[in-house]
């Protein structure tokens, strides 16, 4: 599939050392914007669907990639509530190849340690694919290896009303209890691929120290250097949270 990457055998997520330098700041919480598939597949001349087939390669080789490198949750953007305006044939052919890919793929990530949630609105999914998800949720749950957190149907404004009409406390950790997912750490580190620099309306709760990094690569091409090079970055950087 292009430049998508095969996945790595499951015996090498299942030895991989913790290579971080504790000396070092290290991105255990890290998310990605995982954009460019569709223009990844018009360069090469073929179907959208493609791209989003490549995409989705991609996500399993870098969470392989990330639990070696000792990242404890990544979470990836893989369709936003804007995502339904657009083409009926795209969202539709996303929407199987989720369902199939929960189905086929869940086994096996379940006997590598990976841990799966799904973030997002459940309403306007299909009854088949919610049940799939949970269903996921369900036979990961006990999994300590690295968490895997997909955002579908998912926005941060949408995140935030939802919080808030079931928000009845008063402090901040009261209203993270209300997100989708209260036990995600906010992230150390959001990378975004393709180029563009912009949250798109994500995490935007959990992302208010993140600290980004914006890749050129589509991210079908995002490869298992580009991630080391992107927590290596983050490494050298100091984080204040407000203090001197």
């Amino acid at each position: 599939m292009g430049a998508a990457e095969q996945p790595a055998p499951a015996s090498d997520l299942a030895s991989a050392p913790e290579s971080a330098d504790p000396a070092l700041p290290t991105a255990r919480y890290v998310a990605i914007i995982t954009d460019g598939n569709g223009r990844w597949a018009r360069s090469r001349g073929v179907p959208v669907n493609e791209g989003h087939s490549a995409g989705a390669d991609t996500v399993k080789a870098r969470l392989r990639d990330a639990a070696e490198f000792g990242v404890q949750e990544l979470t990836v953007y893989s369709f936003s509530t804007e995502n339904w305006s657009r083409p009926a044939e795209e969202v539709a052919g996303l929407m199987q190849m989720f369902s199939a890919r929960i189905a086929g793929e869940t086994p096996e990530l379940h006997e590598e340690g990976v841990r799966m949630r799904f973030i997002g609105r459940r309403d306007g999914i299909s009854e088949e694919l919610v049940q799939r998800m949970e269903w996921a949720e369900e036979l990961t749950a006990q999994n300590e290896r690295i968490t895997l957190f997909v955002a579908f149907n998912y926005g941060g404004r949408a995140e935030i009303l939802d919080a808030a009409r079931r928000f009845t406390g008063g402090t901040e950790e009261e209203f993270r209890a209300c997100l989708y997912a209260p036990e995600m750490h906010d992230p150390d580190l959001i990378i975004r691929t393709s180029g563009e620099q912009r949250l798109s309306n994500y995490l935007l709760w959990q992302s208010a120290y993140s600290e980004l990094i914006f890749r050129e690569e589509m991210w079908p091409d995002f490869s298992r250097e580009a991630l080391a090079q992107s927590l290596a970055e983050f490494s050298q950087r100091r984080r204040r949270f407000g203090a001197r």
